[in-house]
């Protein structure tokens, strides 16, 4: 295997892509695997020339396998620039308009929200200024690990139906999976079919993008980067329910630089001029120097046009970039939830720096041991002597026993998970995340009172969140 990079390697040297020469990009993922920002990065890079792949890392712990071109990952919300893209293509057909609101296609009894006599686009939702949140608060999930596998369409209308804007619609920029829920429930009661047929059908197979999909075939498992949590720990692959047009695609680098060819011009396609609508800008977003176009994010600070979008699940985070003005596309899929946002930008434009990943899970890692070793008692004791000791490679936050409390749980050692969420609530007992996952995993062992107490606390530490509402009018009537 180590013979096989080394012969990658040495072909792609010679070769720069607009400032960044791949041995510097190779220099780059490989220190950044060294330093556990993932178990494997794997970055594509396409311009006129033709396209090169370096990729560093393995599989997972069990698989020692470099990925390659046709390794799949989760790519999250890069979902959304093809359902924008489907949006488009589908105006275009002029079997939606992008200004139509909601209203129009969902059923007469689900009410639809109205501010100011605004009601929400299929444009609002497509370029985040629809007012809704990122993701939905009526959850409760049967598997606390898959919360949106069940989440129904019927779910997703209730939401809707009760969904109160806070702010004016199209307003204002604000990031939103319900928002792209909403938007794939609409397309597909337009087209009348499920959302990965469509996709499939009007997206997917024109572009010739065989590994983009929903459903993995038995090959394209095997060919799997397993994906991996912050501390890296092995994670499965994420259902997304009714939500599904915000982040449901799995795919691979080479899928993902034919579509960036071909969203440049480089591959003609009849969807050309769709993509070229989906690149239109249409708000500034806030907080930064960007904007919003429908499913991309545009930079065109000194007329550079480069687009581009970023995905994160429980296991993967991904880049697709796109310089319209010099014709280079960028792909970055790591199996690992740390962001690597940061190299891809930095291969499209080197303004942009890379912030070098520095490991935080030490103190989980040798929380983790003494509890293997020596059980949970003894590890809640060393907790308490390493803050003593004040050890500052060590970081000490709520994000630390939650997670180690979660692999308990998740192994079916409830007993000792329960000890680990009462002792980060005593630490830290400002965290919403510690009195939520304390009150959750009272509300599963049936401890209705106790759970009570503790979403109540999340309720007053969080109180514009409607979720706590939604679960404690769930166990107060039980």
């Amino acid at each position: 295997m180590k013979k096989y990079t080394i012969i990658i390697f040495l072909i792609v040297a010679p070769f720069t892509f607009g400032q960044t020469p791949i041995d510097s990009i190779k220099a780059i993922i490989k220190q950044e695997v060294t330093n556990k920002r993932s178990k494997s990065i794997i970055i594509g890079i396409v311009d006129a020339n033709g396209r090169q792949i370096v990729a560093e890392g393995q599989l997972s712990d069990n698989d020692s396998r470099l990925p390659d071109g046709n390794t799949i990952y989760e790519i999250g919300s890069i979902t959304k620039v093809f359902t924008s893209l489907l949006l488009a293509d589908m105006s275009l057909k002029q079997q939606v308009n992008v200004h139509d609101p909601i209203s129009k296609f969902l059923p007469g009894t689900v009410k639809t929200p109205i501010r100011k006599g605004k009601e929400i686009s299929l444009l609002s939702l497509s370029t985040h200024r629809s007012a809704m949140p990122r993701f939905p608060y009526n959850t409760d999930p049967k598997n606390l690990d898959e919360p949106y596998i069940d989440y129904s369409v019927n779910q997703l209308y209730e939401y809707v139906a009760h969904f109160e804007p806070s702010f004016d619609i199209d307003s204002k920029w604000q990031y939103s999976n319900v928002a792209y829920g909403v938007l794939g429930t609409v397309l597909t009661l337009v087209a009348q079919k499920n959302f990965e047929a469509l996709m499939t059908d009007e997206i997917c197979k024109p572009l010739h993008l065989n590994s983009t999909v929903i459903s993995l075939t038995a090959k394209q498992k095997e060919n799997l980067a397993i994906g991996h949590a912050e501390t890296g720990t092995k994670v499965g692959l994420t259902e997304l329910g009714a939500i599904e047009a915000g982040g449901a695609l799995r795919s691979n680098v080479n899928d993902l630089l034919t579509f960036a060819e071909e969203n440049m011009g480089l591959i003609k396609t009849e969807l050309f001029p769709a993509m070229k609508l989906t690149h239109v800008l249409q708000a500034k977003k806030d907080g930064n120097d960007t904007y919003t176009t429908m499913g991309w994010t545009l930079d065109n600070n000194d007329g550079q046009n480069l687009l581009f979008k970023d995905g994160g699940m429980p296991g993967y985070c991904t880049f697709l970039g796109i310089d319209n003005k010099n014709k280079i596309g960028v792909v970055v899929l790591s199996n690992s939830n740390n962001s690597v946002s940061d190299i891809g930008r930095y291969i499209l434009d080197s303004r942009h720096k890379i912030e070098p990943y520095q490991y935080p899970w030490q103190l989980l890692d040798t929380l983790r041991k003494t509890v293997q070793s020596k059980g949970i008692n003894a590890a809640i004791a060393l907790y308490y002597q390493l803050k003593t000791a004040k050890n500052p490679e060590l970081l000490f936050n709520e994000n630390q026993l939650n997670y180690l409390a979660g692999e308990l749980r998740k192994s079916g050692k409830t007993k000792q998970a329960i000890k680990l969420y009462e002792l980060n609530v005593k630490e830290y007992p400002g965290a919403v995340l510690a009195n939520e996952s304390l009150g959750e995993i009272y509300k599963r062992t049936k401890k209705k009172k106790m759970a009570i107490i503790y979403f109540e606390k999340a309720r007053e530490l969080d109180p514009q969140n409607p979720h706590w509402n939604y679960i404690l009018d769930k166990l107060k009537k039980r």
